[in-house]
């Protein structure tokens, strides 16, 4: 029998662990903020906000939630980004420390911006 997850963003955050739920609804809050137009999905089992192509996406997981904005949107903010745990299209945010409100805000507004002004990619190539 398949299984079924969460089929909007809101029905994500009320299922994931207690101690995510707090800063999954604050990052929740700052993205619609930034894009209040985008269109709400779940995909491949996370929350993604997309307008014609995704923004952004995130995820809760054990002992952190993993912000996903592309490494092309990221790489502005290397050094405010250089105490978090970063992947190559990723951002670590534990739960134990506040969410960097401001600099998510930042990083989120110069994603929305890349995707409008240069219809840059989500799953990207770095050869291009």
């Amino acid at each position: 029998m398949p299984r079924t997850g969460p089929k909007t963003v809101t029905e994500y955050i009320e299922a994931a662990p207690k101690e995510a739920q707090e800063k999954l609804r604050e990052l929740h809050a700052i993205l619609k903020e930034v894009a209040p137009d985008a269109r709400e999905a779940v995909k491949w089992g996370s929350p993604v906000f997309e307008e014609g192509r995704i923004l952004f996406s995130f995820a809760a997981y054990k002992s952190h939630l993993n912000f996903m904005p592309t490494g092309p949107a990221m790489e502005p903010f290397k050094e405010e980004l250089a105490e978090y745990k970063t992947g190559k299209d990723t951002i670590q945010f534990p739960y134990d420390k506040p969410l960097p409100k401001a600099l998510i805000r930042k990083i989120a507004a110069f994603r929305a911006k890349q995707v409008k002004e240069q219809d840059a990619r989500w799953m990207y190539r770095e050869d291009r």
